[in-house]
């Protein structure tokens, strides 16, 4: 249409045609509004395409933000149990709180006992309750999952007159199974704790088994319950995959003999 419009100007020109020179004039206009009909889409897309990268790189920085708060407050928690511990520590010695560093031999066995299960040298559930954060937290830096289990050990059958499982055993059982990455806590009521890294489901059934399996080792009969939540396929947060393995161990429990049940994704 530029081209047609030329050519119609240079003949008005030539012939003296006025009508010819309005011709020209009209197939001009047409053809430069045609031309910006044209780049129009490609600016407008162009720039959509811009807003939603930069839109992108903010909800990025955001995350970023919001993963470094989280590991600020993790570091706080941990800082916090451990002035628990000094202070505990400071009481037991009848001295002033101090810098763990700075305090005795009686110092230390008290932080220690703050962090361990007295009975069994496990880590304490004051522990357990830090330990299970930071794990998590971890678990979502590394995109790498982490099993939480709760065991409940009874001695004999649940039709029989029960006990409470031996620790010594418990323990002995937990230590030849677990690996030096993992965490095992003894809870204040008695259950034991597993906080298993880069764990899926179906590794920590394995697990429980090859508990279950040493504990019958010892020639006593045994009731195993467990309950188990992974993260990331149960929850995604401390209280969630505790809330998960809680309520897989209450049913596990409602079986007359040993079992394992996994919590399910809401």
């Amino acid at each position: 249409m530029g081209a047609l419009g030329a050519v119609s100007g240079v003949a008005a020109v030539t012939t003296a045609q006025p009508l010819l020179g309005l011709a020209a004039g009209g197939l001009a206009l047409g053809a430069g509004v045609m031309s910006r009909k044209g780049s129009t889409p490609a600016a407008s897309t162009a720039a959509s395409d811009a807003a939603t990268d930069a839109l992108r790189v903010t909800e990025l920085d955001e995350e970023l933000d919001m993963a470094r708060l989280r590991e600020q407050a993790m570091q706080q928690r941990i800082e916090l149990l451990e002035n628990a511990a000094r202070a505990a520590a400071s009481t037991a010695a009848g001295m002033a709180p101090g810098p763990l560093s700075q305090t005795g031999p009686t110092n230390t066995r008290a932080s220690q006992h703050v962090l361990t299960d007295a009975l069994t040298g496990l880590f304490s559930e004051a522990y357990f309750e830090v330990a299970l954060e930071a794990r998590i937290a971890a678990a979502r830096r590394r995109l790498r999952p982490v099993a939480l289990v709760l065991l409940d050990v009874v001695e004999g059958r649940p039709s029989e007159v029960t006990k409470g499982a031996d620790a010594d055993l418990v323990t002995t059982a937990l230590r030849r199974t677990l690996r030096e990455a993992d965490t095992a806590c003894r809870l204040d009521d008695g259950r034991y704790a597993l906080v298993l890294e880069d764990t899926p489901e179906n590794g920590a059934i394995w697990t429980v088994e090859r508990i279950r399996n040493h504990l019958a080792e010892s020639g006593t009969a045994h009731t195993v319950w467990a309950g188990v939540a992974c993260y990331p396929a149960h929850a995604f947060d401390k209280v969630e995959i505790l809330s998960q393995a809680e309520e897989a161990l209450r049913q596990a429990r409602s079986w007359a003999q040993d079992r394992i049940e996994i919590a399910t994704a809401d």
